[in-house]
């Protein structure tokens, strides 16, 4: 017999205006919709604020410990965690009430991403079907890796989704030079932290490979 659980999304944002409202379209349906908002200027907040009345304000502490802080809110059984670039396919969302009420002994989901670039899906090398962790019961999973980016850790079992999440990361071109730069000094201030450093071998040999893997 399956049984009815809830769901939280929990979504953080800065200055994203342009992207955030297809987000929260595609998880109007849930239960519980959750923003951590990072003092943003534009109009994010006032647009979040048209789908939920949990919509915090906090300053940028890292990519995961802010994500783990959203997840902190949440009250309900199922976390289905998501940046404001992300937005569930129609099929997904289906395929997301049908797993919460039959998940089996699975504790997460992977959803297969589908990744545009100036409107196109980017289908080929390392971009599809790029599987995230993005549903996940609330006890059993949370964010952890190396800022700027991470990956939700389960203390369970997982299974794959069929249907995409679809993933728009640049706005044009000069957003992808700016968030470039941003992540490689982010990074560059992790490895710093942990007193790691590159040869010039890794710095010549690991663009290039990862440019060959990928396209």
């Amino acid at each position: 017999m399956s049984q009815k659980y809830s769901i939280s999304a929990c979504i953080v944002t800065l200055n994203e205006e342009s992207r955030i409202r297809d987000c929260l379209k595609s998880v109007k349906w849930v239960d519980e919709i959750i923003v951590v908002d990072s003092f943003s200027t534009d109009k994010t907040v006032d647009i979040c604020k048209e789908y939920t009345d949990k919509v915090y304000q906090r300053a940028w502490t890292g990519n995961i410990d802010q994500k783990n802080y959203t997840i902190g809110l949440a009250k309900c059984d199922w976390i289905l965690s998501l940046d404001a670039d992300e937005r569930l396919s129609p099929g997904l969302i289906e395929e997301i009430q049908e797993a919460v009420c039959n998940p089996g002994n699975a504790a997460g989901f992977f959803f297969p991403r589908r990744s545009f670039y100036l409107g196109r899906w980017i289908y080929h090398g390392d971009w599809y079907p790029d599987y995230q962790l993005r549903l996940f019961k609330r006890d059993c999973g949370q964010w952890q890796g190396t800022n700027p980016h991470g990956r939700v850790i389960i203390d369970g079992k997982t299974k794959c989704m069929k249907h995409d999440i679809y993933h728009f990361n640049y706005k044009n071109f000069s957003h992808q030079l700016r968030t470039m730069d941003n992540y490689s000094n982010i990074f560059a201030d992790v490895m710093i932290e942990r007193n790691k450093g590159f040869s010039l071998f890794q710095l010549i040999s690991r663009p290039l490979y990862k440019f060959i893997k990928v396209y």
